[in-house]
C-alpha cells in the first residue's frame, strides 16, 4: 500500500491523525473509546470529504470531531461496566513510567468540565490558536481565551494542593 502525497487531502488527514489522536483520547478520558472516536471521525471525514471547501481542514476536523463526541455524549448513558466473565480476556494496560504523578496529573485534567478540557488540550497540548479553537468549537475567542485561564488555573490548583507535604522542624 502506497503513502499518499502529503499535499493531498489524505496526506494532510494523515498528517493530523497523532493531533486527533490525543484529543479524541483528551474528549473520552479512555484510550479505547478514543480510538473508536477517532476511526469515526476518520471515516466521516472520508465519506464527506466533497462538503470541505478547502478552507482550514485542520479546524473542519476538528468541529467534525468535537460534534461526533458531544452526539455521542448526548445519546448514550454512561456505563463503563463490564460483566467479570468478559473481562478475563482484556488485556491490563502498561503501568505509566511514574504513576504517582501520571496519576495526580490525569486527575487534574479529569476534574475539568469538557469545555475547560477540550479547550486547554487544543491550544496547549495541540498548539492550535485562540482563533482556531474558537471555530472548531463554535465559541467567541473570549470564551476560548476566558475557558483557557480558568483551566490552567484549576489544573495548577489541584497540582499545587496534591503536592503539599508538611515538615517538621526539629528542635
Amino acid at each position: 500500500m502506497k503513502t499518499p502525497a502529503p499535499e493531498t487531502f489524505e496526506g494532510q488527514i494523515l498528517a493530523l491523525l497523532p493531533s486527533l489522536r490525543r484529543y479524541s483520547r483528551s474528549l473520552t478520558r479512555s484510550d479505547a473509546d478514543g480510538e473508536d472516536l477517532l476511526q469515526d471521525c476518520v471515516e466521516k471525514i472520508l465519506t464527506r470529504r466533497g462538503q470541505w471547501r478547502g478552507l482550514n481542514l485542520r479546524g473542519w476536523v476538528l468541529t467534525i470531531m468535537t460534534n461526533l463526541y458531544r452526539n455521542g455524549r448526548r445519546g448514550r448513558t454512561r456505563d463503563g461496566l463490564v460483566e467479570l466473565d468478559a473481562a478475563e480476556d482484556m488485556a491490563a494496560p502498561e503501568p505509566p513510567a511514574d504513576p504517582l504523578e501520571r496519576a495526580r496529573l490525569n486527575d487534574a485534567l479529569n476534574s475539568l468540565s469538557e469545555e475547560h478540557r477540550a479547550v486547554l488540550m487544543l491550544v496547549v497540548i495541540e498548539g492550535y490558536t485562540y482563533g482556531e479553537v474558537a471555530a472548531a468549537l463554535d465559541i467567541p475567542i473570549g470564551t476560548v481565551m476566558s475557558r483557557l485561564s480558568r483551566a490552567r488555573r484549576r489544573v495548577a490548583e489541584q497540582l499545587k494542593a496534591d503536592n503539599i507535604i508538611t515538615l517538621r522542624r526539629p528542635k
